[in-house]
Order: C-alpha cells, then sequence, then structure tokens
C-alpha cells in the first residue's frame, strides 16, 4: 500500500476534479459529527465491476457461476489487505450499492420490474482512494496496487496510479456552459403512484393485513418522478442537495448511464473488527423554523406511542436477523429511541450492536439483514410481499443500500432514503414511512410530503398536488 497525505479536507471539490472518470463515487458524511459522520470517501476509475441482474453474478461483464453473494467473497478474497489503524477505515474495496430488488434473490418474495432497471447490486472495485477524516482535518490518497498479484508489481501499481491521481486532481476543472453549470433549467413536474386518496387506501389496507395477524407494521413509500431538463447535471444536483439538506451518510455515485443521490440520515450496517453495529430510524416530527414550536414538536414525538412501538418492533426484528450471524447474547441495544434533528425532520433512532460469530463476516452480516427491516416491516418476508401487491412499482436503490466493503472485512453501508435516481432523463424520488395499527391515513400521507420536501427545495420545485 502507498499513502500520500494531502492537503484539502473537502470531498466534494475532489469529487468534482475526478467527475469525468469512469464511476465517480462519493461516499460523504455532508453532516459531520464526530461518530456518525466522520469520514468521507472519493474514488472512480475500478479495476473491475460486479454485477448481480436477475439472481445472476458478472464480474467485468462475463457471468460467474454461484450464489452471487458466494461469489462475491471469493473475489474480495483475491484482494486480502491488513487494516491499518492510523488511517481511515476505507482503504480500498468495492463501492457501489445493492438494489432493494436484491431482496428477491435472498427471500421468496415478487420482484418488481420498472423498464429499465439498474443492476440488482454493483460494486466497483476500486484500488485508489482518498479518504478524509473530518474529526482530525486530514486527507489521504490510499493507493493499494490491486490487481496485481506479484508483490513488486503490485507495489509498483500503487506508486503509479497515485500518481496519476495526482495528476488528475491538479488539473483544472473543466468549466461547465452557463446552462450546464445548473442543477436545474426550469420547474419540474412531479408525478406519484399514488394520489392522496389512494394511499390513504394503501394504509388503511395495511392496517386490514395488521388486524388479519398477517404482520404487525408494513412500510409504504410512493414514487415521484419527473422528467430533467436538457444538459441536467446530477453532480450539481447533489452539490445543492447536500448543501440543503445535510446527511451523514449522504451519497452521489456515476453508474455508466445513470446516476445516484442520496442524502441518507441513516446507517444500515457497519462492520469493523468483527464488531457490528445498526442504527434502524423509526418516528419522524417536521421541523419548525419557531425554536418553541420545534422543541414541542420533538417532545411529542419523544413522548408518541405509535413511533416508538414503531421502532422497537424494528430493532427487535434487527435483533433477530443479527443474531443468525453474531455470537450468542453479544446482540445489545445500547440505544432504544433516541432522538436524532436533521435539516427538515426529528427522528427516533435506535442502535443494534453485536459481534459476529466465528467464520462469519460482514457479507454474511449483510445476508442475514438485507433489506434493512425500517424500510420493510415486521415480519419482514410477509411485510415485503404486502409492498409488492400494494406499491406495484419496483423501489430500485430506493431502501436498498449504498456503501462499501473493504479489502480488509470492513463494511458501512446506509440505507438509501431521500435518494434520488437519475436515468433515461427522468429523475425519480420515493418516500415511505412504517404504517401500524395505531397509524392515521391522513397523516402518514403528510409524513411522506414533510421527508421528500427538502429534496424538492435542492430541485428548486414545490411539490403541489400529486397526479398519478
Amino acid at each position: 500500500m502507498h499513502v500520500r497525505r494531502l492537503t484539502s479536507t473537502d470531498a466534494m471539490a475532489y469529487a468534482k476534479r475526478l467527475r469525468h472518470r469512469p464511476f465517480l463515487a462519493l461516499l460523504d458524511s455532508a453532516m459531520k459529527h464526530p461518530m456518525l459522520g466522520r469520514y468521507s470517501v472519493v474514488t472512480c476509475d475500478p479495476f473491475g465491476l460486479f454485477q448481480v441482474q436477475d439472481g445472476r453474478a458478472f464480474w467485468n461483464g462475463a457471468a460467474v457461476e454461484g450464489d452471487p453473494l458466494s461469489v462475491l467473497r471469493k473475489l474480495l478474497a483475491l484482494y486480502p489487505q491488513d487494516t491499518r489503524e492510523d488511517l481511515p477505515p476505507f482503504q480500498g474495496g468495492a463501492v457501489g450499492f445493492i438494489t432493494y430488488e436484491f431482496g428477491s434473490v435472498l427471500e421468496e418474495v415478487p420482484r418488481l420490474r420498472d423498464g429499465d432497471d439498474p443492476p440488482q447490486l454493483q460494486l466497483g472495485f476500486y484500488d485508489v482512494a482518498i479518504a478524509v477524516d473530518h474529526v482530525q482535518g486530514r486527507a489521504w490518497l490510499i493507493s493499494t496496487g490491486w490487481p496485481e498479484q506479484d508483490e513488486a508489481e503490485r507495489s509498483d501499481r500503487a506508486r503509479s496510479r497515485a500518481d496519476q491521481f495526482e495528476t488528475w486532481l491538479g488539473s483544472p476543472d473543466r468549466v461547465p456552459a452557463p446552462h450546464e453549470a445548473r442543477p436545474c433549467d426550469g420547474g419540474f413536474l412531479w408525478h406519484s403512484n399514488f394520489d392522496p386518496g389512494s394511499y390513504r387506501a394503501a394504509v388503511r389496507q395495511v392496517t386490514e393485513y395488521i388486524l388479519a395477524g398477517d404482520i404487525f407494521q408494513a412500510n409504504i413509500a410512493q414514487r415521484f418522478r419527473a422528467s430533467c431538463p436538457a444538459a441536467f447535471d446530477p453532480l450539481a444536483f447533489y452539490e445543492r442537495l447536500r448543501a440543503v439538506n445535510a446527511a451523514p451518510f449522504a451519497a452521489f455515485l456515476d453508474c455508466d448511464g445513470f446516476a445516484i443521490t442520496s442524502s441518507s440520515p441513516e446507517r444500515f450496517l457497519s462492520a469493523k473488527g468483527g464488531r457490528v453495529e445498526a442504527r434502524p430510524i423509526k418516528g419522524t416530527a417536521p421541523r419548525s423554523r419557531d425554536p418553541a414550536e420545534d422543541a414541542r414538536a420533538l417532545h411529542a414525538l419523544l413522548a408518541s406511542e405509535k413511533d416508538r412501538a414503531e421502532n422497537v418492533m424494528i430493532v427487535d426484528l434487527l435483533r433477530n436477523d443479527m443474531s443468525r450471524v453474531c455470537r450468542p447474547h453479544s446482540v445489545e441495544v445500547p440505544v432504544l429511541c433516541g432522538a436524532e434533528s436533521y435539516a427538515s425532520v426529528h427522528h427516533l433512532v435506535s442502535a443494534v450492536t453485536g459481534v459476529l460469530a466465528p467464520g462469519k463476516d460482514a457479507i454474511h452480516l449483510l445476508a442475514a439483514c438485507f433489506p434493512g427491516g425500517s424500510v420493510t416491516g415486521a415480519p419482514k418476508v410477509r411485510a415485503m410481499q404486502i409492498i409488492a401487491e400494494i406499491e406495484r412499482a419496483a423501489r430500485g436503490v430506493y431502501c436498498g443500500a449504498i456503501g462499501y466493503i473493504g479489502f480488509d472485512g470492513t463494511m458501512d453501508t446506509n440505507i438509501a432514503i431521500r435518494t434520488v435516481t437519475f436515468q433515461g432523463g427522468q429523475a425519480t424520488i420515493h418516500s415511505g414511512g412504517g404504517v401500524t395499527l395505531l397509524s392515521d391515513p391522513e397523516a402518514e400521507y403528510q409524513e411522506t410530503l414533510t421527508k421528500v420536501q427538502r429534496i424538492f427545495a435542492a430541485f428548486e420545485a414545490v411539490p403541489g398536488e400529486r397526479t398519478a
């Protein structure tokens, strides 16, 4: 491994310098926090691409036989790497996304399709990364030398690739034309696959399933879609999004034909040194500019029987999922229904931790817990079946995960909420909420609008009445 110190800690500036390199990825602690928002990663130009399409694994476009996650484990094992404790946790590895529909590979649930769907899973294998520590105020260029297997050749490659990245970083930005520089050029007409009445009816349908004993809760989302103006710039949009809706688990991915932006506040799973954590969010209240009203909204959220019950059910689901791969009695809940505040909402957030059992790794953890219970419901499989029946639209990256699995076995991923996908000249956003027996249909509908309002603000659009 070859490591160089960098002078700037501006992850967004690095991403803009590398924007024309293939498969740019920015894992962005746009909302900085000493624990949850400490690190950012910028990388590009992977030496390999792992994808899952229709349940089949592909490596650099060639089909590979076997269970997709087992194939992924074998590929990562080709590039073993020890962790350097003096550096940020990502030191080279696989970065990308897992769609919600990957759940149909793991469980007996319907897979919905939505035209030109993205791969169910896509991870670039990156040998070079820029890692930023916002607490220390330091940044490093880390070059691993992979995929060279000979030690001397790997050392040579590590240095030459570091030189290459420094050349790219030192090149002046291409100055966009004025219309390119704007993230949005004109208004956006958003359409939803639900109108207000049909969404309220969907909430009532879920409560009927709860009364029938099928589930305890389910997360129901509506999908918003709009056409993008010509020359729309997803990276410029992301820069605006991170300014108006900063989040600790934000991301931008350029995926060769489509792009993903996320301002997620929610960690799905992290793993390092055998210790694992999930931080499910359940319970939301809109914020107010009036400090007194804002405080009352937070107090009401903390006192809400419905929101607390919703959170506790998902905590129990995660405890069960994590216990499948963790040491007996190691799964704990150090935080239950704690409060976290973001630009437009307050959330109830819990933390579930554990220690991986011998022979288990981050990929076993992913298989045991995906998709996250906070975006499905409980019991998970039946909730996912009901979601497919009611939503009738593929979620894509929304409610999947974005993040990394390092060559050293570390992992950190978000729950891909507050996420926009740009493909085929269209922007797609989903927003949903957990439905329990105590849910009020109108309140649930309004919650979906509250969660998405900052994303619409980044588009410089104010949503009005939705049309199907």
